[in-house]
Formats: structure tokens, C-alpha cells, sequence
């Protein structure tokens, strides 16, 4: 082959090179959702500007008896893909016993997708749980906090106490994600953030969004509980512009957890909540950290899966009564 053939042929494969690498970044990515957090959240939606970003909350005072007491603050956390909409049923009466504040974490439901931050990401566990301690000190400061967090939520809840024993009276674990997690391992984290898979991968956002009605379903022992106004709550969220970019930055986040032998630790008082037949985290994994948190306290929900606060409210919220004054010890 003449020289002058060999160096078309490697100008010609540099080319190709350079525009799969580089072609993708010339892909517009148009986001499916069309509404701002703000229009999405709808009329009378309430946020607080928590480290920058506008936060999305659900907001329900003490209905319960006049206290000579504090009234203590519960906080709701809310499991992966989820939002304020899954504690819809129980959050008003939840307020007999104290005031409720539920909010939706970063990359989900309606709070601010920031795509742009300093030293922590707001996706990050590091960063959720710093958006969380400025949820406490906003509406919490100087009175007993109840924690209450499902699924994911339920990881997060117990690394607050963790990290902050003395801020958190009492902890309500549901089905919480602990043993049985999920997320993409740190190793591989660094391999999201080449710019061409960074770039295209909100594209692919959407397709998670058949496997997410898919894992409602697995959530509920009873199908026909699931009705399309439930459908409809899960699905609000990705009517906001952008919503797809902000799931890609919670699932490139790093979201390392504490050893949870480190749970046995805790002194506060220790609620575990689980559906008898979950088996998104199993119902054994729950009964399993009973074991592991001395004096913690176990309550199976029957006929319930990986929601007991959706399929059976009426038996989440006993569950928290049977128990407050074990709780309220933590006070």
C-alpha cells in the first residue's frame, strides 16, 4: 500500500475515534418534563431554601392534646423514587402525637435539581444527611425529633443517628434498606462521569421509569390497592423540566454507607416497622437488625409488603401508638 494510503487510513480511524468519542457530547438531551419544581408541586406547595436549594415540604401541625411538654417534631424520609406522596395517609394522623414535616429528597418529587454545587453533593449521602441536619435546625430546634424513614430513607435515618445521637429523641426504622441495599458500588462511580456517559445517560433516565411502576407493584401485597391516583402521585415528578438529569446525579452520587454492626450502638429508643411479605427488602432483614440493636422494638404489619405506610396506614400509625411511650422515653 502506498505511504500515502496508510496515512488516509489512519486519519480516517483517528476520525472515527474522535466522533464516537466526542459525537455524543453533540447530542441534545431535551428533558420529557415541561413544568418547573415550583408549577409541578402545584398551587399553595410550600419549600424552604435549605444549603442552597429550594426543598419541597409537607407540613402538619400537632393535632393531638394540649402538653405542659415540648411537642416533639416528627421527619419523614421517604424511600427511593419515592416523594412526600408516600406518606400521605399517615402523616395527618401521625399529628396526634406530635408535628410532622415530611419533604422530598434531592432527585426526587419536587425539590430542586441543582446541577451545579461546591464542595458536597447535594445527591450524596453526605450531602442528604447535611440537608436533613438544616431540615432539623429549621423546624426541630430545641425539641425532641422523631425520625422516621422508609426503605433508602430508613439507611438515611440511621446514619443521622448515628453521626447525631443527641439530636434524634427517638428512630422509627420501615422496611428500612440496610442490609439489603442497592446503588452502584464507589468503584465504579468515576466511570459515570466521562463526559460522554454523563451526557447521554439522562436519555435512558425515562426507560427506569417502566422498572419503577414495576417495583410499585412488587411493593404491594394487595394489586388492587394500587389505583391510577397512585400511579399518578409516583408519576408527577417527571413532570418537572430537568427531573431525569437530576435522577442521573443521585445515581452517579456516592452513597456509602456506615458498618451496620455500628447500629448496636444506638441508645435512643428503636422502633423496626416491616410488611410481613416484603420482598423488596426482605422481611428477614428487618427482623435481623431487631436482633442486632439491643431493646430495639419489632412490629410486622400482616398483609403488607415493602409499604406498609400506603397498603396498610391505620396498622403503620398503631404500630408508632403501641409504642410511644417507649418511644417518648427518648425524650
Amino acid at each position: 500500500m502506498h505511504k500515502r494510503s496508510f496515512l488516509g487510513a489512519g486519519l480516517i480511524l483517528v476520525a472515527l475515534l474522535l466522533g464516537a468519542i466526542f459525537s455524543p457530547l453533540l447530542i441534545t438531551i431535551p428533558s420529557a418534563g415541561k413544568l418547573s419544581y415550583a408549577q409541578a408541586a402545584g398551587p399553595g406547595a410550600t419549600f424552604v431554601t435549605i444549603d442552597d436549594t429550594d426543598v419541597h415540604y409537607v407540613q402538619t401541625p400537632y393535632s393531638g392534646q394540649p402538653s405542659a411538654s415540648l411537642v416533639p417534631l416528627f421527619v419523614l424520609l421517604h424511600g427511593f423514587g419515592a416523594s412526600t406522596f408516600s406518606w400521605r395517609d399517615v402523616q395527618e394522623p401521625l399529628s396526634a402525637f406530635g408535628e410532622v414535616i415530611s419533604y422530598d429528597r434531592p432527585g426526587f418529587g419536587f425539590t430542586q435539581r441543582p446541577t451545579s454545587w461546591g464542595a458536597l453533593n447535594p445527591y450524596s449521602t453526605q450531602g442528604q444527611l447535611a440537608m436533613l441536619a438544616g431540615i432539623i435546625e429549621h423546624f426541630g430546634t430545641g425539641r425532641p425529633v422523631v425520625l422516621v424513614g422508609h426503605s433508602a430513607g430508613g439507611q438515611l435515618a440511621a446514619e443521622f443517628a448515628l453521626a447525631h445521637p443527641d439530636t434524634i429523641a427517638a428512630l422509627v426504622l420501615a422496611d428500612p434498606a440496610i442490609l439489603t441495599t442497592g446503588g452502584i458500588p464507589d468503584v465504579v462511580l468515576p466511570l459515570l462521569s466521562l463526559p460522554q456517559i454523563d451526557h447521554l445517560a439522562p436519555a435512558l433516565v425515562p426507560l427506569i421509569a417502566d422498572a419503577g411502576d414495576a417495583l410499585l407493584r412488587q411493593s404491594f401485597v394487595d394489586q388492587s390497592l394500587i389505583t391510577p391516583a397512585i400511579y399518578d402521585g409516583y408519576h408527577a415528578p417527571q413532570t418537572v423540566t430537568g427531573w431525569e438529569r437530576g435522577f442521573w446525579e443521585f445515581t452517579r452520587a456516592s452513597h456509602a454507607a456506615s458498618d451496620p454492626r455500628l447500629l448496636a450502638g444506638l441508645k435512643m429508643p428503636v422502633l423496626l416497622i416491616t410488611g410481613a411479605s416484603d420482598t423488596v427488602v426482605p422481611t428477614a432483614d428487618t427482623i435481623a437488625l431487631h436482633d442486632l440493636i439491643p431493646g430495639s422494638m419489632l412490629v410486622t404489619i400482616g398483609e403488607a409488603g415493602h409499604l406498609p405506610q400506603e397498603e396498610r396506614p391505620t396498622n403503620f400509625v398503631r404500630a408508632i401508638s403501641d409504642n410511644w411511650d417507649a418511644l417518648h422515653r427518648g425524650f
